[in-house]
């Protein structure tokens, strides 16, 4: 128990360091190349900060259990955009001198659609487990989405409120300093993750809660420092890139790979059941709420996200009696997952 809390912080200090190097590093990327951070957000970001998701779900799946795969992807999806954006708000308006999460109507009417219409094709697809055909579909799916976000008019490629720096910005350092950001970034996911699951292993936690909760939980880490960072350094663009192209990604790429390797039924229905509709229900009401005035601009609207995300946490979670006999093999799947490869990804 006290390596794993050990990993535990650590992972999350590896977290939090890496993040910050991440976000500076993009943004500054961004404006040297005259690329709109929203871009780099959307894609950089939001595939580098979903790589933990693909990870767990891809290697859960192909040892036969998708309902760890499919319970990362929609909790992961639920804390995005109650947690991180909840907390990331509250952080901008409460902790950094006023700002808030102003969001353009364009990213929202592009990028927000965009995710909505991912998460709306997952839960349709996801009814009863997942087809291998299903996959190229959720693949092709993701290609045109990614199309539509680099290809859509009216990117802002000014970024002078941005970057925070008087000195002449030197592209190859700053692309050293992303790509370590990154890798710290998920190394210090994978390490948090690894502790939190030797815990729960400890106190008998089923495979149930480990996949919609506590691994969804450990895997949006570095979406969660990486918005939170984001929000202190006054880039709502990046921020908000980040949360939508992520859950993109994991609604798409990391749904595909679920039922690309390995396809098959769901035992818990609640994760094509009432899950899956409170995770369509908070990407329609997260819209909505950035959508009214110019963004989060109130304290109390980040609290209502993140009142939202410990509200449904009991909703998510069912207590299906097979779970309970199927969670050590789900701990040890996950552990696996966030373990192998130490490096991280390619």
């Amino acid at each position: 128990m006290a390596l794993a809390a050990v990993l535990l912080a650590g992972g999350l200090l590896v977290l939090a360091l890496g993040a910050d190097q991440l976000v500076i590093g993009a943004s500054r990327l961004a404006f040297a190349r005259g690329i709109s951070p929203i871009v780099i957000g959307a894609l950089v970001i939001g595939f580098g900060t979903s790589a933990p998701e693909m990870l767990v779900s891809g290697l859960a799946a192909a040892d036969g259990n998708v309902d760890l795969g499919v319970g990362n992807i929609v909790g992961s999806n639920v804390a995005n955009l109650s947690l991180v954006l909840g907390f990331s708000a509250l952080v901008a308006v409460v902790a950094v001198g006023g700002r808030y999460i102003r969001v353009a109507n364009s990213t929202l009417w592009w990028e927000g659609v965009v995710s909505l219409g991912a998460a709306l094709l997952f839960w349709v697809l996801v009814q009863d487990g997942f087809e291998r055909w299903e996959g190229f579909v959720l693949l092709a799916a993701f290609v045109v989405a990614m199309g539509i976000i680099l290809k859509r008019p009216g990117h802002d490629a000014s970024a002078a409120g941005v970057v925070h720096t008087d000195k002449p910005i030197k592209q190859s350092t700053e692309l050293v300093r992303t790509v370590v950001g990154l890798a710290a970034t998920v190394a210090g996911a994978q390490l948090a993750v690894t502790g939190a699951l030797d815990i729960a292993e400890e106190v008998g936690l089923g495979s149930g809660f480990v996949g919609l909760s506590l691994v969804a939980f450990g895997t949006s880490l570095p979406e969660l420092i990486t918005g939170v960072q984001a929000a202190r350094r006054g880039e709502a663009d990046l921020l908000v890139g980040n949360i939508l192209g992520s859950n993109t990604f994991n609604s798409l790429l990391v749904s595909a790979v679920v039922a690309l390797v390995g396809p098959g039924p769901l035992v818990d229905g609640n994760l094509s059941g009432l899950a899956v509709w409170i995770m369509v229900g908070i990407s329609v009401a997260a819209w909505v709420l950035m959508f009214q005035g110019d963004g989060l601009e109130r304290w109390w609207e980040g609290a209502l996200l993140l009142a939202v995300y410990l509200v449904s946490l009991p909703f998510l979670i069912s207590d299906h009696e097979e779970e309970a006999v199927d969670a050590p093999p789900a701990v040890e799947i996950a552990e696996a997952a966030v373990g192998a490869d130490g490096g991280g990804p390619d």
